[in-house]
């Protein structure tokens, strides 16, 4: 049996309850047995200063580390005034440095934003596509997932409350492996 496909997983939001996450949390659990979700922790990342590139931090090299193991990345994230949070942003710039030793490139990629809102965070997540082409992550076109009325998306337990939003995201993450599959590189 082969080993399960390994997805690092950047949420963009830091609140411990926040919708990103708690999607974040409830994919991991439905993700098929070949498919294993790694959070990775991005809230404790200094700001990126080019200055740095030299000494690298190691919290940067951390970064660098979980996204050149893994096999894809996922993005989970809220819309911050029609773009993605700071935070997202700058664990971005962070791997993407050095000028030519960038993490990001080659990682098959997705992107699902989430938002109280009707949209779902339309904005956020076409914002995010434009700096993924240029770090050359293939970015799965289809099916996209703007995740909107979040404040209704989960039961008590923080699973996925309605019926077709879970057959939805099942079809995602099938999507999403063979994505994976297709464009994983060497």
């Amino acid at each position: 049996m082969p080993a399960p496909r390994s997805v690092a997983v950047f949420v963009g939001s830091l609140r411990k309850e926040s919708y990103s996450r708690k999607l974040a949390l409830a994919l991991g659990e439905m993700a098929a047995p070949d498919m294993q979700f790694d959070l990775v922790d991005i809230g404790g990342l200094p700001l990126y200063n080019q200055d740095d590139d030299a000494s690298s931090p190691p919290a940067y090299e951390e970064l660098r580390d979980a996204i050149r193991r893994a096999d894809a990345v996922l993005f989970i994230t809220p819309e911050y005034n029609r773009s993605v949070p700071g935070v997202l942003k700058n664990a971005i710039d962070i791997a993407s440095r050095p000028y030519g030793q960038s993490a990001w490139n080659g990682k098959p990629g997705a992107v699902i934003s989430v938002s109280i809102g009707a949209i779902g965070g339309f904005g956020a997540n076409h914002h995010l596509r434009q700096s993924l082409v240029f770090l050359n992550v293939p970015a799965m076109q289809q099916p996209e997932a703007y995740i909107g009325n979040a404040g209704k998306l989960f039961d008590d337990a923080g699973a996925i409350a309605a019926d077709a939003t879970r057959d939805f995201l099942q079809n995602y993450l099938a999507a999403f492996a063979r994505w994976i599959d297709a464009n994983q590189a060497g």
